[in-house]
């Protein structure tokens, strides 16, 4: 029985797509490695609560399948904001969000940064 929950996450984490914008925080990355992590031997895996596995599992296919898309449609793709899905992917991707928190620093934490960097570069020469 574990190796058809086997089968079924294995079956679910090919269909989840991976956003590569997202390094570290991708929700399909994450899934890979809790799926890798729950299952370490594989097939034979011995499931302590299996009930609780099937419940995760049908969760995460609903997820996928866009079920609570479809259940309660929107009437625009847009939140009270005004902003697109496309222009809120391209917020969230990691290299923006880089930015922003290079944006955020002081010009006292900048400068900071730069000469404790060639501090420690001349003490390594």
């Amino acid at each position: 029985m574990a190796a058809s929950r086997y089968r079924r996450f294995l079956k679910l984490c090919e269909e989840w797509p991976l956003d590569n914008t997202k390094w570290g925080w991708d929700l399909g990355a994450f899934l890979r490695e809790r799926v890798a992590q729950a299952f370490r031997e594989g097939e034979s895996t011995q499931i302590s609560d299996p009930e609780t596995c099937d419940q995760i599992y049908d969760s995460l296919a609903r997820i996928n399948s866009n079920f609570y898309r479809y259940k309660y449609p929107r009437l625009r793709d847009t939140s009270f904001t005004e902003v697109t899905v496309e222009e809120c992917r391209m917020v969230l991707a990691t290299d923006s969000l880089t930015q922003m928190e290079e944006a955020k620093k002081g010009l006292w934490k900048k400068l900071k940064e730069k000469f404790s960097q060639k501090n420690t570069e001349e003490g390594s020469k």
